[in-house]
């Protein structure tokens, strides 16, 4: 049909709920919705379809007009088939598309650092995972790069799944609360009315479980309170998150504070359990992760702790209520700038593991590794285990505060690549020295202070002799002489007593000498015109 000219525009205007099929080209105005139409006009004029035709005004809500989105796959280089034909395409409402995800901007968040977000990611939290049991409700809530302040505790319901743009891109910080014994942290979890504290499962509220957090940061500044609570929650991981307080290595001198990056609480119908902390950041309070409460099967791996006065404890202080820390691993982790200790299995604490762990500059207040004031990892009750964690605290520095100390207890440690202990029974590390022709040469010292007892396990091997044997050691407390005995089996006859220049076969004596708080064993090697080899692993029990 040929374009017609139309001499005067027609209009009406009414209520929505009033509005009539509209004559072609004829405009009409709904005053409370404030939409505008115009008529489609009739099949014969050529209208695809008889009806209105709404036109789009800053008051038209585009996600509600029947506009379907459908998946292309445009970078595919073809349209990718949704549905179970090619004609037959899933579809769906914008309204739709854009409800599969979720803000907490959402919300009225802001993030600007200056705005109170408090009620707003707490209604978020509601809103997604509260107000309704059924699942579907769900989504995980996005925290777009951002500061959101808070003044107030956020608490983390069941299901909850939280990620932002990275652990300092995403941060709630809770700023100094006129009274920090109302909001003890920054964030809790919850159950799933919200309820915290004894509260947690009354109602029939569903306990914290299957919470995760990845990608955003938690920050108090708040010198006397912590950071985080994870409070009978169950099967909960944190990836990527950052954990920080106030505190640097300037102002950390003391425990007075007595904060905590992450705590723990269980109770007597759900314990802490399977929760997992990897690549995270814990720092700027007295302790990097603290508890004496009952926790099981957690797991702290590739995570770094800094600036704290110490790193992991574990059933320290009081006895606890319930049970105790078991069941605990601290793997893969850099602890560096702690004060005093880096990790201390308490009294309380059993069945717990360190491994694999670097330890910089700790237990030296910050002096560096050559001013050792504390141990690194003190073990004080039995089945508790150090393995294969590695110490920058050198040998010469662990002569009064050494890298692991068992307490005389029923457990293994394993320090650097130089000693196995088991329990009281320390094993060091087997070592190889040349046998030179016709010589004297110190093949060790021990520090008398430290090991006043230690027997000697050795093998020499010289052209076609061999010999092994044992030396023991008692040193005199400081004095400048000691006893030893050694045996010995060569392949030329068996020898008790001490060797002696003059001996068959290797023509090797070995001699122990004190002077002052020093042991050292030597050899002495006559002039047979080889050289040989000694091998020996020094052990005694600590």
């Amino acid at each position: 049909m040929a374009i017609v000219q139309i001499s005067q525009i027609t209009n009406r205007k009414g209520l929505q709920v009033d509005l009539p099929q509209l004559a072609g080209a004829e405009f009409g105005w709904s005053t409370d919705t404030r939409q505008l139409y115009i008529g489609n006009g009739t099949l014969e004029e050529g209208a695809p379809i008889v009806g209105n035709t709404e036109i789009l005004t800053e008051f038209s809500n585009i996600l509600i007009i029947p506009t379907t989105y459908t998946y292309k796959g445009a970078a595919a280089g073809y349209v990718v088939q949704t549905g179970p034909t090619p004609g037959t395409p899933v579809t769906q409402s914008l309204q739709s598309w854009f409800d599969q995800f979720a803000t907490v901007r959402d919300f009225g968040a802001v993030g600007d650092g200056v705005t109170d977000d408090t009620a707003a990611i707490n209604r978020a939290l509601y809103q997604l995972y509260c107000r309704e049991v059924n699942p579907q409700i769900r989504r995980s809530l996005f925290f777009p790069a951002g500061v959101y302040r808070v003044t107030d505790t956020i608490n983390i319901p069941p299901y909850a799944t939280l990620y932002g743009e990275g652990a300092d891109g995403s941060v709630i910080v809770l700023e100094n609360p006129a009274d920090s014994t109302l909001v003890p942290y920054v964030a809790r979890t919850a159950d799933s009315l919200q309820q915290t504290g004894a509260n947690i499962g009354s109602n029939g509220a569903i306990p914290p479980q299957y919470i995760t957090v990845s990608n955003m940061g938690f920050q108090n500044l708040d010198l006397t309170t912590s950071v985080f609570l994870a409070q009978d929650a169950v099967n909960c991981r944190f990836q990527n998150v950052g954990f920080s307080g106030p505190l640097t290595t300037g102002t950390i001198t003391t425990d007075a504070p007595a904060t905590s990056c992450v705590e723990f609480a269980s109770t007597t119908t759900v314990i802490c359990d399977q929760i997992v902390f990897d690549g995270c950041i814990f720092g700027g309070a007295v302790w990097g992760i603290n508890t004496n409460q009952q926790v099981q099967g957690i797991t702290v791996a590739n995570s770094k702790f800094n600036a704290l006065y110490q790193g992991i404890l574990l059933g320290t202080g009081a006895p606890p209520v319930l049970g105790s820390p078991t069941g605990v691993r601290i793997t893969s982790n850099v602890f560096d700038n702690i004060y005093a200790e880096g990790i201390i299995f308490g009294a309380y604490a059993t069945l717990n593991a360190s491994s694999q762990n670097i330890f910089y500059d700790v237990g030296d207040r910050f002096q560096g590794i050559t001013n050792p004031h504390t141990v690194i990892i003190d073990i004080q009750n039995a089945n508790n285990i150090s393995i294969s964690d590695m110490f920058a605290r050198a040998d010469q520095y662990s002569t009064v505060y050494e890298r692991i100390q068992l307490n005389n207890t029923a457990s293994i440690a394993i320090t650097n690549s130089s000693q196995l202990a088991l329990g009281t029974y320390v094993i060091e590390t087997g070592q190889t020295v040349t046998i030179q022709n016709n010589t004297t040469v110190t093949v060790f010292s021990v520090n008398t202070n430290i090991t006043k007892a230690f027997s000697v396990n050795y093998t020499i091997v010289r052209g076609t002799n061999y010999r092994t044997g044992t030396i023991m050691v008692a040193t005199n407390s400081g004095a400048s002489d000691l006893t030893y005995n050694e045996d010995f089996v060569e392949n030329t006859g068996n020898y008790t007593g001490t060797s002696t220049l003059g001996s068959p076969g290797t023509g090797v004596a070995l001699t122990v000498s004190q002077s002052t708080n020093t042991a050292i064993l030597q050899y002495t090697s006559s002039n047979s015109g080889i050289n040989g080899t000694m091998t020996y692993s020094i052990t005694h029990l600590a």
